[in-house]
């Protein structure tokens, strides 16, 4: 995104804060637009219900950037034999399995506390559940080093460090953006219908562009 918003003339500034750290800036006026993929457990909706709880009164718009997949980053070959949440569970106690976890308040995290709680698997049955890391990147990092046998996250992560990823869960990654900043993002906007820059993303493994530029919401 920073690359093609340069061709615009646009510099992107970002940071990684986790989704809920990302709602919080823009509340406080240190953002001009966030990426989001908090999952509410009462609805399986993604993203509005934190974004009324973190930015009350402030009129938003949301805009899905892309369909995403998460699953378990494993070494290469899957030494440890890991297939799913439950079978994590099961075998961290048994075989010395160590889990590498997002930060609290990440998309990842509570989609995993999501999941967890799907399967009645209380997270203290997870060897390594309180060890956090900021980044997908940093998740794979902790996998190819050993400091961890496996860890939730994205595909292209796994894939930039040459380990093995298996997919569990689809989820939708959306954009926030205040009101007061539609107009200054105009640029934005028009990238999520280039159809240069839609094909860079579908090149990375596990995106799905299919839903990209959607509006979500848009408040009045």
């Amino acid at each position: 995104m920073a690359q093609f918003l340069a061709e615009k003339n646009r510099r992107l500034a970002s940071a990684n804060v986790g989704s809920q750290g990302g709602l919080v800036a823009l509340r406080r006026g240190e953002a001009h637009f966030a990426g989001s993929h908090l999952l509410d457990p009462n609805t399986g909706e993604f993203n509005i219900s934190y974004i009324r709880q973190y930015m009350p009164n402030i009129k938003v718009k949301v805009v899905a950037l892309v369909g995403r997949e998460q699953g378990l980053i494993v070494k290469k070959g899957n030494p440890k034999g890991i297939k799913s949440l439950g079978d994590l569970a099961g075998r961290s106690q048994e075989r010395g399995v160590q889990f590498v976890n997002r930060q609290k308040g990440s998309g990842t995290r509570t989609l995993l506390d999501y999941h967890l709680n799907q399967l009645n698997i209380p997270h203290e049955y997870i060897a390594g559940y309180h060890q956090d890391e900021y980044t997908h990147l940093g998740v794979a990092t902790a996998v190819a080093s050993g400091r961890a046998a496996c860890g939730l996250g994205i595909a292209a992560a796994a894939q930039a460090l040459d380990l093995d990823f298996i997919p569990l869960f689809q989820e939708r990654y959306d954009l926030v953006i205040p009101k007061e900043f539609v107009d200054f993002l105009t640029p934005l906007f028009d990238l999520l219908t280039d159809s240069r820059f839609q094909h860079s993303i579908s090149l990375l493994k596990g995106y799905d562009v299919s839903i990209m530029g959607t509006i979500i919401l848009e408040d009045e």
